[in-house]
C-alpha cells in the first residue's frame, strides 16, 4: 500500500506537495524581535497600544518568504517609521507550548524618527533594573541579553 501511495504522490505537481505539506505538518509561528541597547546600556521599549501589559520589546511575526532579518526591519518601520540595522541574532527560542520559534536580534537604530501608530504610541529607553510594567517572561529575557550584552560589549 505505502508503495502504491509513493507511486501517485511522485505524480502529483508540486504545489500539491506543499498544500498537503502545510495541511499535515504543525504549524509554527516564528516571531522576530529586536533588542536595541544605548551608550549606557538601557534597553528600547515600546509602548504597545494593544497590550494589558503595554510596555515591550518591538516584536512581530514573519510573513509568508520572508527572512527573519527582513521582517524585524519592516516591522519596526511599518510600526514606528524608524529603520534599523540588524547587527546579530543574540537569541534562539522555542516552545511547544506555544507553538513558536523567537528569533530575537541586536539591532540600533540607523535613521528615522518616532511617529506613533495604531500598534505603538511612545518609545523610550530604560535601564534594565528599572523597567516599567510588563510582561513577566520579556522582563526576564531583558535581564538574562543585558547582562552578556555588557559583558560582551
Amino acid at each position: 500500500m505505502k508503495r502504491f501511495l509513493l507511486r501517485i504522490w511522485r505524480r502529483l505537481p508540486l504545489w500539491m506537495h506543499i498544500l498537503a505539506a502545510r495541511i499535515v505538518r504543525p504549524k509554527f509561528r516564528v516571531a522576530v524581535a529586536a533588542m536595541m541597547f544605548d551608550e549606557n546600556g538601557r534597553i528600547l521599549l515600546f509602548k504597545h497600544t494593544y497590550r494589558k501589559f503595554e510596555w515591550g520589546i518591538p516584536a512581530g511575526s514573519l510573513e509568508y518568504d520572508e527572512r527573519p532579518e527582513d521582517a524585524i526591519v519592516r516591522e519596526m518601520f511599518e510600526e514606528t517609521g524608524m529603520k534599523i540595522q540588524v547587527e546579530r541574532l543574540i537569541l534562539a527560542e522555542s516552545s511547544k507550548d506555544d507553538h513558536h520559534v523567537s528569533l530575537i536580534y541586536l539591532c540600533r537604530i540607523a535613521d528615522g524618527v518616532f511617529r506613533e501608530s495604531d500598534e505603538i504610541s511612545e518609545v523610550k529607553y530604560f535601564d534594565v533594573n528599572d523597567l516599567p510594567p510588563m510582561l513577566f517572561a520579556e522582563k526576564e529575557l531583558i535581564k538574562r541579553v543585558a547582562k552578556n550584552w555588557t559583558l560582551n560589549t
